[in-house]
């Protein structure tokens, strides 16, 4: 398949089945008595879970699109990714929740162009029967269950209406008093964390959802979701996409408003 005929329903169409691969081997061994935790050098908890997840799913990429490459949480990145498409893997996306039985944690799937913008994404967390994806012009789609619907972000116009979501407070460094400041201008905060508060955003239930220090691979399938629902997708100051290493999601309306408000 060459990058400049590339059929993006078929690409979506292959990340969901991938989805589906990775939420029968999470569920497995999710709450599993022997489920293997090791520390990795950035002392970060790791499960033998996200490990069988992004290798099941390298697996049936090499096989499906063995000219594109594959970016991993677990397994790396390759040197270049220069002119070519590239998969962005996060196998468990809150494997802290996954290894304590919190069950929001889910499986990210992006596909990433040559320059660099995100084209499909898909958000799959099994444990709470959810799923999100979206691809470019194709707009974003949520399943509970056995029911799927397009969603769209919110249209909350005042800072001072908004709900915003976040993870915890490490990370913010110099910010951090600003950022616990801007809590006392709006209506509602909650700590949904990780990839659950950019999928609220898509869905209109939140309207800015932010993380001051992320990977690519935290990022990738977020970013496309909740721009195809109507929103925009930065890093803290204001730089487009997932590349970045923070992550701001809006419903668009506030995005410039908040991004002040950190300055």
């Amino acid at each position: 398949m060459s990058n400049n005929a590339r059929d993006l329903l078929a690409d979506l169409d292959l990340a969901l089945s991938l989805a589906n691969l990775a939420d029968e081997i999470s569920l497995q061994r999710y709450q599993a008595l022997d489920l293997v935790v090791e520390t990795k050098p950035d002392a970060t908890p790791v499960t033998d879970a996200d490990k069988a997840v992004e290798m099941a799913i390298r697996s049936q990429l090499a096989k499906a699109r063995p000219l594109d490459l594959i970016v991993g949480e677990e397994f790396g990145t390759p040197d270049s990714l220069a002119g070519k498409f590239y998969w962005v893997i996060d196998p468990i996306d809150g494997t802290k929740n996954y290894l304590r039985g919190v069950p929001t944690w889910a499986t990210l799937i992006g596909l990433v162009d040559p320059k660099g913008e995100v084209v499909v994404g898909v958000v799959s967390a099994p444990a709470l029967n959810r799923r999100w994806w979206a691809a470019t012009g194709m707009g974003a789609k949520t399943q509970f269950g056995s029911s799927i619907k397009s969603i769209h972000v919110s249209k909350v116009s005042k800072l001072g209406d908004c709900s915003l979501s976040h993870s915890d407070l490490i990370g913010w460094g110099g910010l951090k008093e600003k950022f616990i400041a801007v809590q006392d201008k709006i209506w509602r905060t909650r700590g949904h964390g990780d990839f659950w508060s950019h999928m609220l955003v898509a869905e209109g239930a939140v309207d800015i959802a932010v993380e001051p220090s992320l990977s690519l691979w935290d990022m990738a399938a977020l970013d496309v979701i909740v721009r195809e629902a109507g929103g925009s997708f930065t890093n803290i100051t204001g730089e487009s996409g997932p590349h970045g290493g923070s992550a701001i999601s809006s419903n668009k309306i506030l995005h410039k408003e908040f991004l002040e408000v950190l300055k």
